[in-house]
């Protein structure tokens, strides 16, 4: 799988920016079918950094209702990567 490919977006929310200050984490958005080693490749291939850590988690989509139907936003992938101690990521600075 092509490493461009297994990124969808960095999150940028509140939690988020305060992992990244206090302990060099940062938030991304990944590919539901992508797991921890194809994360920390496309990081490092992409970002030029060293990952240490990589934890996923799969959020499930929220149920939604218009009128009277019911449906189901979509599901997705969300990693947290730690970088060793020195690396950061230029993309986050200045937000």
């Amino acid at each position: 799988m092509d490493p461009r490919n297994v990124l969808v977006r960095p999150l940028l929310t509140e939690k988020g920016t305060h992992i990244k200050d206090t302990e060099n984490k940062y938030i991304f958005e990944v590919r539901v079918d992508a797991n921890k080693i194809q994360i920390k490749r496309a990081i490092e291939e992409i970002f030029d950094v060293r990952v240490e850590k990589v934890a996923t988690m799969n959020r499930l989509g929220k149920m939604k209702r218009v009128r009277y139907r019911t449906g189901r936003k979509r599901s997705w992938k969300k990693a947290i990567v730690t970088l060793a101690d020195g690396h950061a990521l230029e993309l986050f600075e200045g937000v």
